[in-house]
């Protein structure tokens, strides 16, 4: 079946009965246009499915409005509400988000920034800092601007929008450490390229080591952020001889994960040992018992990264809402220790 031809911007200026330079003014720069006449060009321009050339506009304005998004992994719903957020925010500033999947991988990543910036992407967003230093070179040789979402900590030469992870984490261990709790057990997502993880690692370790704890090597498991993997490091962790009285997970997967395990060995959260999670997802309350985690506020983050990613782009000042602070949200998994443990 043969395609009819696409339609021409002069079939739009020949319907609409005005020139091509006119045709291009209202689909370009509508406010100089009239309001009859943008109208009647608009008509046009719908009945003949006329699609602006993307290559040509993006050559006359030096500008593809399009941004790119490289993000861990699209199977992990802690991503969900603040690339949401980010797509909305661009939307309204007529931006199209184009969106890639890392896996965890920096040389995946490195590879998806370069085919981002072959497409002429105006920006990126990134997650967390820890990536090679080659890829910073990369993107300070072709003078793109991006964003690092996700986290924020003093001394960070780039622009980040997020959270302090490190004190985040601390301060859930401490709320463990205040419901007595002495022998306590983490299972964190890994580490290796993952700044967010090792913060949380270093912000449980911090308020153990203030109260003269430790977190030894078999009280840490790290594991990919799945149910199956939370449950299997669970798993592990209550097959040691002396049982830890909770378990700190480095998000809401990984111990929605470890809720489940405890229910197939017959461990009663929290009455025999408690678990919390991180990030407050919707799997959070809909889980049983409802976990107590750290609400992280995805969308509002997602929405001033998309805005400081913006200012950047058009050489604006930044906006001032870009740290963010979480908090403690206490459900039902977390109690006390076991009498006598």
């Amino acid at each position: 079946m043969l395609k009819s031809p696409a339609p021409t911007l002069d079939d739009v200026a020949t319907r609409a009965g005005v020139s091509t330079a006119t045709v291009s003014r209202c689909l370009n720069t509508p406010e100089r246009v009239r309001a009859e006449t943008r109208e009647r060009v608009r008509q046009a321009v719908e009945a003949l499915g006329y699609m602006p050339h993307f290559g040509g506009r993006a050559l006359a304005s030096n500008r593809t409005n399009t941004v790119g998004a490289i993000i861990p992994t699209m199977e992990n719903a802690i991503f969900a509400r603040g690339i949401q957020a980010v797509q909305e925010e661009l939307a309204a500033a007529g931006v199209t988000l184009l969106i890639a999947s890392s896996g965890y991988d920096p040389e995946r990543e490195a590879t998806q920034i370069q085919t981002l910036l072959a497409r002429g992407v105006d920006g990126l967003l990134l997650i967390g800092e820890a990536r090679p230093e080659t890829t910073y070179d990369l993107l300070a040789r072709r003078g793109v601007p991006f964003v690092l979402v996700w986290t924020r900590r003093a001394g960070c030469p780039h622009t980040c929008v997020g959270f302090d992870n490190l004190a985040a984490a601390r301060d859930l261990a401490e709320a463990v450490l205040e419901r007595g709790h002495r022998d306590i057990a983490m299972i964190a997502g890994k580490t290796a390229w993952n700044d967010r993880a090792a913060a949380r690692v270093a912000g449980v370790r911090a308020a153990l080591d203030a109260r003269g704890l430790s977190l030894p090597d078999a009280r840490l498991i790290e594991c990919d952020y799945a149910l199956e993997a939370g449950a299997a490091a669970f798993a592990r962790l209550m097959a040691a001889e002396t049982r830890p009285t909770a378990v700190i997970c480095g998000n809401d997967v990984i111990a929605a994960g470890a809720l489940s395990a405890a229910r197939r060995m017959g461990i009663e959260v929290p009455r025999a040992v408690s678990v919390v999670g991180f990030d407050d997802i919707d799997l959070a309350e809909a889980v049983s018992p409802a976990l107590t985690t750290v609400h992280v506020p995805h969308r509002r983050m997602g929405a001033a990264a998309a805005r400081a990613l913006l200012a950047l782009r058009d050489d604006a000042p930044l906006p001032d809402d870009l740290t963010f602070t979480t908090r403690l949200v206490d459900r039902e998994s977390l109690a006390p220790p076991p009498p006598g443990a």
